[in-house]
């Protein structure tokens, strides 16, 4: 994609924005409050704001691969924190999706050095050795592990009372979203 690309689609972006409301930037600049705490996969197809079409400032979203709540990931914990003690979001959605290659990588076993790391907690959400041949149920499977892992999390024990977490996976091959109990 090239940089023209992008600053036509930018462009575009603001017409559209300033032809349904003249001040919306002016009210963006005023700053956010989020009524969401959003924890979503890095993919490129899964925009939580664009699968849910919601607008600018109503969504604060952490992305990693696989969605993933890990205590050790400083950058999660951070934002986290924000959202919840800064931002008091009222609810918090951990977003997953069918055809995560992150979680993909992890059932299947991948090894490599740079992955390695982050692919062992994916797995170990999973179950183990026991998630292969999960397919797209490892989503679900996920989803409702880093729910779980959140009630856990320091950050929202201390800072999460009354703030419900809410778990969805994106279905990539249909754009439907399949809400958690």
């Amino acid at each position: 994609m090239e940089k023209k690309q992008l600053q036509h689609q930018n462009e575009t972006f603001l017409k559209e924005m300033r032809e349904q409301d003249p001040h919306f930037f002016e009210k963006l600049k005023e700053g956010q409050q989020p009524e969401m705490f959003v924890l979503a996969c890095s993919d490129s197809r899964v925009s939580p704001s664009v699968i849910t079409n919601m607008p600018l400032g109503k969504m604060f979203i952490h992305r990693n691969i696989a969605n993933q709540v890990n205590v050790a990931d400083e950058s999660f914990t951070a934002s986290l924190y924000y959202a919840l003690k800064h931002l008091k979001v009222a609810d918090i959605l951990i977003l997953g999706h069918t055809s995560c290659g992150g979680v993909r990588a992890a059932a299947e076993g991948n090894t490599e050095d740079a992955l390695a790391p982050w692919l062992a907690s994916v797995r170990e959400s999973l179950g183990g050795a026991a998630c292969e041949g999960l397919g797209e149920a490892a989503s679900i499977k996920n989803v409702k592990t880093q729910m779980e892992r959140l009630e856990k999390h320091p950050v929202y024990q201390q800072y999460g009372q009354g703030v419900s977490i809410v778990g969805a996976v994106f279905h990539v091959e249909s754009g439907e979203i399949e809400w958690m109990n």
